[in-house]
């Protein structure tokens, strides 16, 4: 069973990250990371479609869940792969319930890790 969660987004591609970049500024998250790989692919002579990973959290969550669970770390900053397909645009994220239990936290811990869900929705919901 996958513990990815994936959603297809009704706006274009360019238009999806802005809207999670945008959201995650409303909500004040860090972004601590863009990764573009087809920009990385086109370095050396390669093409893949439009593919980014953006890492995003908030210290004041993020780092008491990791003092608290160490491991949970290899999880930590929260991360977003938007990417262009044949049938259009899709965010993939791992789903926070497999975190919890993979790491055995408390649902009370569950806050900082379920909003990815909501954001998520924002960053795909419908055309302006």
């Amino acid at each position: 069973m996958s513990d990815l969660q994936i959603t297809q987004s009704a706006n274009s591609y360019q238009q999806t990250v802005a809207r999670l970049e945008r959201e995650l500024a409303n909500r004040g998250l860090n972004v601590f990371a863009r990764i573009d790989h087809a920009a990385n692919a086109r370095t050396v002579g390669l093409r893949m479609p439009a593919t980014i990973v953006v890492t995003f959290g908030s210290r004041l969550t993020g780092i008491p869940l990791m003092i608290h669970t160490p491991d949970l770390a290899l999880d930590l900053p929260l991360r977003v792969l938007i990417r262009q397909t044949d049938h259009g645009v899709e965010l993939v994220s791992t789903d926070p319930t497999a975190l919890l239990e993979r790491y055995g936290l408390p649902p009370a811990s569950a806050a900082p890790l379920t909003g990815i869900k909501t954001i998520i929705t924002a960053a795909a919901g419908s055309r302006p």
